[in-house]
């Protein structure tokens, strides 16, 4: 692992750092802030999982979740959204697929599926290294985040609710296979065969059995994706017909920006440390 940058914030630790992954095939940079707490002991782990287009930086940059997270004593882990180089496969034109759009799926048609294994990366590479290198009480781990991080986020919780002590999601893309943003990328991805997508679809994992006690969702009213790409209704249907607790809350004005998510960041760090204890 190598150290890009650190620099002291609210009394903690923003570092980025980048290492040589063996899910992505590729160098991979992530962020990790690191709260003053754990200057005495491991603290626990809240995950962000960001957008299409966006990189680590985004929600460190724009997220406005380091006072908080450091009087709370929260480690914020900000992982990249997609592999990146030369030799990577990609569209370059297209902002919904390739770089900065994995989907946190592991990709089983060619050529991504050389790179393109951004669940394994999440799930399992990068949380061995954060354990490996960082103060992180591993027992006590959380999961969040935006738009395609949302979906992540919550794909994930539903399939690991044994890791997790809570899950949140700032306008998720609520059923990808179906969205006008998202189905494409699945299609390349993963094949044709829809059956193979739901294992990355929130509301199918949900209908196939998968369980996890509550959510939180934030959703904008005047973000412009709402209609075709998020429609977070049918998260809520999914959730009341498996008897899980969910919080929407529609956000009166507010689009699909870091604007949005930097407004209610303290809500769901609030929600988390709650529920990490």
């Amino acid at each position: 692992m190598k150290t890009i940058s650190t620099s002291k914030s609210h009394g903690g630790i923003q570092g980025v750092y980048a290492h040589a992954s063996e899910a992505c095939a590729c160098d991979m940079t992530f962020a990790v802030f690191v709260p003053p707490q754990a200057k005495d002991g491991p603290v626990p782990v809240l995950w962000y999982l960001s957008g299409l287009t966006c990189t680590h930086a985004n929600v460190m940059d724009k997220g406005e979740y380091r006072r908080l997270a450091a009087e709370l004593g929260l480690m914020i882990v900000c992982p990249d959204t997609s592999p990146r180089g030369e030799g990577i496969a990609d569209e370059k034109d297209n902002w919904q697929f390739g770089s900065g759009a994995g989907f946190y799926v592991d990709a089983t048609e060619a050529p991504f599926a050389k790179n393109y294994r951004m669940y394994s990366y999440v799930t399992e590479e990068l949380p061995a290294l954060i354990a490996q290198n960082f103060p992180a009480d591993m027992s006590r781990q959380a999961i969040t985040g935006h738009s395609m991080g949302g979906h992540g986020a919550l794909t994930i919780a539903l399939k690991h609710p044994e890791r997790f002590k809570s899950c949140s999601a700032f306008a998720p893309i609520a059923q990808p296979s179906t969205a006008g943003w998202s189905k494409p990328a699945l299609e390349k991805y993963l094949g044709t065969d829809e059956a193979a997508w739901r294992a990355y679809d929130t509301t199918l994992l949900i209908e196939d059995g998968k369980r996890f006690p509550e959510f939180l969702v934030d959703q904008g009213s005047a973000d412009g994706f709402l209609q075709e790409g998020l429609r977070p209704w049918l998260l809520d249907d999914a959730c009341k017909k498996a008897g899980i607790r969910l919080i929407l809350r529609m956000q009166d004005g507010y689009d699909h920006s870091y604007n949005f998510i930097s407004t209610v960041m303290d809500d769901h760090l609030r929600w988390h440390a709650q529920r990490l204890g």
